[in-house]
């Protein structure tokens, strides 16, 4: 069963102190960072893509990535830190030092090396518990109950989950779920474990880094960060999942961004 985001904010003191570390006087929930892996080509995309990164492709009347912003900006956050192939490239010329009065911090990722090696790339840049949302969803959600959860909870990470059919589930990262704690977390899996998928959005403290750096790349050489939350769960740290709030759609093809343009239209 997935945890409910109510059952654990009567908090012990040292709780309530961690919550007061990692939020903004005055404010308890604000997330103090964001990572956004942006550094996406969007060869799926075919022409929508071709003269763009994928993150700037058009979804209904506003790039990709701002419908990222837009999710993530009412939790109050202190800094986005947009994880990119071209620092001084076409997305911060789209998007400049500040959305919507969020400053942005653009850090380059080199090699397209896999999304737990974009939030690797992000350590240096960040302090404390953090969120990562993937820079190729669109969303319509209050994410602001995943945060309260890993503030109140304390875990290593909170992963939101949410049911999909099979054929969804082989080809995305399922976790396998006990009493409201991820036990696993399968890339793809030919034979499904689970039929709960992650949603690419996780808070994190930086347990998670250590776990990136501890993970073997996958047969495509790439760092899956799938990978490191399975690590930390398999070795005893404590992973929560909770239900992804909302509506989110992983966006890779012209039929995704037909999907998405008829939600936010």
């Amino acid at each position: 069963m997935i945890s409910t985001f109510d059952e654990h904010r009567a908090g012990s003191t040292i709780v309530e102190d961690r919550a007061e570390t990692l939020t903004r006087p005055g404010s308890k929930t604000a997330v103090v960072q964001v990572v956004v892996p942006a550094a996406g080509e969007g060869t799926r995309m075919g022409e929508l893509a071709a003269d763009r990164p994928k993150a700037l492709v058009d979804v209904a009347g506003k790039p990709l990535l701002a419908r990222v912003f837009d999710a993530v900006v009412p939790l109050d956050v202190t800094e986005l830190v947009v994880v990119v192939a071209d620092p001084d490239g076409p997305i911060a010329d789209r998007f400049g030092p500040s959305y919507d009065g969020t400053p942005v911090r653009y850090v380059h990722q080199r090699e397209p090396r896999g999304l737990g090696h974009a939030v690797l790339t992000a350590e240096p840049h960040v302090e404390g518990d953090f969120l990562v949302v993937n820079g190729d969803n669109a969303i319509d959600a209050d994410l602001r109950p995943v945060w309260e959860h890993h503030l109140a909870a304390s875990p290593a990470a909170t992963v939101p989950v949410e049911p999909v059919p099979p054929d969804v589930a082989r080809g995305t990262g399922v976790a396998v779920v006990e009493d409201g704690r991820v036990r696993a977390v399968v890339e793809k899996p030919d034979e499904l474990p689970a039929e709960l998928a992650l949603t690419g959005v996780f808070a994190f403290t930086p347990s998670v880094f250590d776990a990136l750096r501890r993970a073997s790349p996958s047969e495509r050489g790439e760092l899956e960060l799938s990978d490191a939350i399975d690590l930390l769960a398999r070795t005893g740290r404590r992973v929560d999942a909770v239900e992804f709030p909302g509506w989110r759609l992983n966006v890779n093809t012209p039929a995704d961004v037909e999907v998405a343009a008829r939600r936010f239209g």
